[in-house]
């Protein structure tokens, strides 16, 4: 199916917010959370959920859902054998270089593995044991698994059930479901991993905008398809909630931390549960960019290098971690260890790195495309050219 660029943009926007929120340069903390209380991790999440969803829900229409199942599991794989190759790099090259210079930002990020190296590489292969940074794959790669049953029953069945379902699990997520679950497993098996080193992310309450996303997705597909259309009344409603928490976040006196040190509050806007101030920022933003994002697109130019990177959203969400990773190694966390042309050249050097990746990778998906048609040439030419059966021509 043709590749929406729009969608291929917005990815590679997400993309660059969580670049410049990891990198440790002093437009950390002034582009986190640019738009409200909601991060570049939501938007790529959502998205990708949503292209998930547009994709093989076709896939499942045209081929069935035996197909589709594979199509999935083959990017699983793809998506784990990255993760695995990034935990590689962080644990023989990354670290091997923090322990020469004695660099405690890193030694900090791999506390675990370096206190527990061989429990640490089987656990972190076996996606229990994900250190900081490296915590959201592994997450994608249980949401991919899941994600041909949920969208075989949604395409069969209707998605009401589908998000009731996700909607209950949410809610127990914000009522301490993983760490209950957590205890219990350590109870019956012994667990070594300690919780804190099981990634940030809540799975169980990340997976309701996962299952949002594929719904949306999948949606587009339906015979009975709609456009996407919000009454004028929600769209004000909307408006407001997002200029609130935008006003909020840049100019509220307590930055990104909503209500400074009242930690119970600021669980409402909690990143890792997926709290539900920040649900309602997200879906505000959301039906925002649903009413005025078209509008909005036709005026501005094309952003290729954006779409190159948004099509390319695996390979070069793996290169930022590299980047995250090395500038650690050597620069440790301090957003100010350079002065500002510093990180101006780091930052440009950066995004170089990964355009350069993106590049890489599409010209050589290119490449493998016209090798491939030009392979199945010859067999259409030979069917084409067999001579026709008597009882054929009849």
């Amino acid at each position: 199916m043709k590749r929406l660029w729009e969608i291929d943009a917005l990815r590679g926007l997400m993309l660059v917010l969580m670049t410049v929120t990891h990198l440790p340069t002093r437009l950390t903390d002034p582009l986190g959370q640019p738009f409200g209380f909601v991060s570049a991790a939501e938007g790529f999440v959502l998205l990708s959920a949503f292209v998930s969803g547009l994709v093989y829900s076709r896939i499942g229409y045209s081929q069935g859902v035996d197909l589709m199942r594979r199509a999935f599991w083959k990017r699983a794989l793809k998506v784990y054998l990255s993760q695995a190759a990034t935990l590689l790099f962080l644990f023989f090259v990354i670290t091997a270089v923090s322990l020469r210079i004695d660099q405690a930002a890193v030694k900090n990020l791999v506390s675990y593995y370096l206190a527990q190296p061989h429990r640490g590489f089987i656990y972190s292969l076996l996606l229990i044991y994900e250190p900081a940074l490296l915590d959201i794959l592994p997450m994608y790669i249980f949401f991919m698994l899941l994600s041909p049953w949920v969208m075989a029953f949604g395409l069969r069945h209707g998605w009401l059930g589908v998000m009731a379902m996700s909607t209950a699990l949410w809610v127990l997520a914000q009522l301490g479901l993983s760490e209950w679950i957590y205890a219990f497993t350590v109870h019956w098996t012994g667990l070594p991993v300690p919780f804190q080193e099981m990634g940030a992310f809540n799975t169980f309450g990340w997976q309701f905008l996962w299952f949002t996303g594929l719904w949306l997705g999948a949606s587009r597909n339906a015979p009975d398809a709609r456009p996407l259309r919000f009454p004028s009344w929600l769209v004000s409603l909307a408006a407001v909630v997002a200029l609130y928490g935008l006003v909020w976040r840049h100019f509220g006196a307590h930055g990104q931390a909503p209500f400074g040190g009242d930690v119970e509050l600021n669980l409402l806007f909690d990143k890792w549960q997926l709290g539900p101030l920040r649900l309602l920022d997200l879906a505000a933003l959301g039906i925002l960019a649903v009413r005025f994002g078209p509008a909005i697109i036709e005026r501005l130019p094309r952003f290729r290098w954006l779409e190159a990177m948004g099509s390319a959203s695996l390979p070069v969400f793996c290169a930022h971690l590299v980047a995250v990773l090395t500038v650690l190694a050597f620069y440790g966390d301090s957003q100010t260890a350079r002065p500002w042309w510093g990180d101006a050249l780091l930052l440009l050097a950066v995004f170089g790195w990964l355009y350069a990746v993106a590049w890489a990778v599409l010209r050589w998906d290119r490449r493998k495309s016209a090798v491939n048609a030009a392979a199945r040439l010859p067999s259409a030419m030979s069917r084409l050219q067999e001579p026709v059966a008597p009882d054929a021509k009849r």
